[in-house]
């Protein structure tokens, strides 16, 4: 969204692997840390060396006063309240907020998208609550999808564009409370390894809501059926193409391609949360997993 949106270059980084490898880092850079806790130990190590170097450090956090709060040299507080469940749900929607916020004033300011365009993209982000509110009205059916294939020991999820990374966060929040292997896959990589793996036993839960490539996710959809493998799709109110052609399909309202993750996330995480109760897991607290890594 910041390169999109402002014409900022932008490297997403894991913090325990950014402090590993000599990050190239000057006083011109700025180093945004994301985290809940504001305690994560390999975060606060990699802000001590972007620090060294000079970097601007802006910190996204939800706990007000911790470590990673008071460390930066600027920074904004999400505001979501206590987050009690060990795989974070309001706090992910949080930051994207946030940071979709930042981008869209990072472009305003730099003149790189037009007036029209930014009242438009602040306007569906003030409708973004009550579509939200939409999509959790199709619980019930959320439900009976994860009973359909909660004992499935493996799961794709598949995404393009602004919907990989929610593909990933899907895979995540499965794996996390499921205890099922799930992978997030960019969906035009499928064929490049993992369509080897699927067959009539294989999930693969598909977010097709991007109008920019949507000619495209079908194609994707229909390799998949081909290969005899369940698809569970997340698709546009009113689809009536790939619904035709996806065992189960969940609707969801449009918005503006940039703001999509806010909500094609939501399906994905109620649908490992009923999973998850399905398969009698604790979904508050998984095992091996601590809300807040303080240590390496």
């Amino acid at each position: 969204m910041f390169e999109e949106l402002a014409r900022i270059p932008v490297e997403v980084e894991y913090a325990s692997e950014f402090r590993y490898r000599n990050p190239i880092l000057n006083e011109k850079d700025v180093v945004i840390a994301i985290s809940q806790s504001g305690e994560t130990a390999d975060t606060l190590a990699a802000l001590e060396i972007a620090k060294e170097k000079g970097a601007l450090l802006y910190g996204v956090v939800n706990a007000v006063g911790s470590s990673i709060a008071r460390m930066n040299d600027a920074g904004s507080y999400i505001h979501a309240g206590p987050e009690i469940g060990v795989a974070s749900t309001k706090a992910f929607t949080g930051q994207v907020t946030l940071l979709t916020l930042m981008a869209l004033d990072l472009a305003h300011r730099r003149g790189t998208i037009s007036e029209q365009y930014y009242r438009r993209l602040l306007t569906e982000l003030t409708l973004i609550p009550d579509k939200i509110k939409k999509v959790l009205e199709q619980d019930s059916k959320i439900q009976y999808i994860a009973q359909e294939i909660k004992d499935c020991p493996n799961a794709i999820y598949l995404g393009r564009g602004y919907n990989f990374p929610v593909a990933l966060e899907g895979a995540l929040k499965l794996k996390e409370i499921s205890y099922i292997h799930a992978e997030g896959y960019p969906a035009a990589e499928m064929k490049h390894g993992p369509i080897a793996l699927i067959d009539e036993n294989m999930p693969v839960i598909v977010i097709a809501t991007n109008k920019s490539a949507y000619d495209k996710i079908l194609s994707n959809i229909q390799e998949v059926k081909a290969r005899k493998g369940r698809v569970i799709a997340i698709v546009p109110e009113g689809d009536d193409t790939i619904s035709k052609i996806a065992d189960y399909t969940i609707e969801i309202p449009e918005t503006e391609e940039p703001l999509s993750p806010l909500i094609s996330v939501i399906p994905l995480q109620l649908l490992s949360y009923h999973i998850a109760v399905a398969r009698g897991c604790n979904v508050d607290q998984p095992r091996n997993l601590a809300k807040s890594v303080t240590v390496e």
